[in-house]
């Protein structure tokens, strides 16, 4: 079944709108789509009423998580990293808690990581390998760990990866001889297991969950290969050579027994299926979609994101083929999903367009640009947040700059 379909049975046969939070990475479930409906399905123009904007979020990259009417996010401010609760319907700041020294490069000064919420707490990384798991009401500590007391190094670019929390665990990419992928207990944050069987450094792909073949699994992209791991114990499962070059960035797309890969730097893609003994077979690979770090989304058994050197494109999933690609309407950016429709942000211009999904060619459903852009950015900078949808309200941040939009068809 594809996820087109899988999200329609889950919401009703009425017209009623559904609202929906957007708790972590890439949504509900780490691929980038949520349920909502009673979205628009055309822009003004001009596009959507800006609700507020909060100029105070300090530096970074940290996508924004949506729960129980709060938003949390990472911002660097006066040199301390911090996490940062608002309330999400306002904007207004509720709480702050540091998290250690900013970290410093050329693309960009802070954290790089969305938070996570679970059960009334928030887990957070920031750039530096600091781990906290923190009240969601308080933002009173509960504990904190460094990755590098895991045998993790600070990547080039910092920690980037958000944490996946999950049946009991936080489960975070410290890289290193000791086990590149770590499962701490999310209440104690006491170490579970380290998969000593995978050492390579840390990169920038987020962890996910899937069920090939009915067992569940950890799936994430690594330096040198795609490797899935048994949850209870972080057993290497299965595992095919990745020819990652320079930064690995994209989180994998998981339907069925199928993973998908993708990154830039000349790399290009690749589907692999997993059999039921765990035996993984390479079902494509090409360079049709090189995805530097705005993201897939996989839609009705098509691919949609941006290629290094293509533009935005469309894929068949199944066959790997190019279906169409665009390359004057929108520079590089990132994606979301929601109500039938892909939102799109370029990184260069700031530039927000409204996509109806299509296997057939580009259908653009409105569009604006993103004003105020940051006095902030690094000439090296770019806006690289991905937008994010939750409860009819279109967020969206620029260094310092945090938007919300109402996008609600009521």
């Amino acid at each position: 079944m594809t996820r087109l379909l899988g999200l329609a049975l889950l919401l009703s046969a009425s017209a009623t709108a559904h609202a929906r939070d957007w708790p972590q990475w890439m949504g509900p479930q780490r691929d980038g789509l949520t349920s909502e409906t009673g979205l628009l399905k055309e822009w003004p123009e001009g596009g959507p009423k800006r609700v507020w904007l909060n100029r105070e979020v300090g530096l970074g990259y940290s996508g924004p998580a949506i729960a129980d009417g709060k938003l949390y996010t990472l911002g660097s401010r006066d040199g301390v990293e911090q996490l940062i609760a608002l309330d999400a319907d306002t904007g207004d700041e509720l709480w702050a808690v540091d998290l250690g020294q900013e970290y410093e490069n050329d693309w960009g000064n802070g954290p790089r990581n969305t938070p996570t919420v679970d059960d009334g707490r928030v887990y957070a990384l920031a750039a530096r390998g600091a781990l906290v798991c923190v009240s969601a009401d308080s933002g009173d500590p509960i504990w904190k760990k460094q990755l590098q007391d895991f045998g993790g190094e600070t990547p080039n670019w910092g920690y980037a990866e958000s944490p996946l929390v999950d049946d009991g665990r936080v489960v975070v990419t410290p890289g290193g001889e000791k086990g590149a992928i770590l499962a701490l207990d999310k209440l104690t944050g006491e170490r579970i297991w380290q998969a000593e069987e995978l050492t390579p450094i840390a990169h920038y792909s987020s962890i996910v969950v899937g069920s090939p073949n009915g067992q569940k699994q950890y799936i994430q992209l690594l330096q040198d290969q795609l490797v899935g791991v048994a949850p209870d114990s972080g057993e290497l499962l299965w595992s095919v050579p990745w020819p990652g070059r320079v930064a690995v960035i994209p989180t994998p797309l998981v339907e069925g027994n199928r993973v998908y890969a993708t990154t830039a730097y000349g790399i290009g893609c690749m589907l692999v299926e997993i059999a039921p003994d765990n035996t993984p077979e390479v079902v494509y690979e090409n360079k049709v979609i090189k995805n530097k770090h705005g993201g897939v989304i996989l839609l009705d058994g098509h691919v949609y994101g941006h290629s290094d050197g293509a533009g935005w494109v469309c894929q068949d999933f199944d066959t790997g083929e190019l279906v169409w690609r665009e390359r004057s309407a929108l520079d590089a950016g990132s994606l979301g999903y929601a109500d039938e429709r892909l939102y799109l942000l370029s990184e260069d211009g700031g530039e927000v367009v409204l996509l109806e999904p299509s296997p057939k060619e580009w259908i653009e459903k409105g569009r604006f640009t993103l004003e105020p852009q940051t006095d902030l950015r690094k000439p090296k900078g770019k806006i690289w947040v991905h937008p994010v949808i939750a409860n009819g309200k279109l967020y969206l941040r620029d260094q310092e700059l945090l938007f919300c939009f109402d996008v609600s068809a009521e």
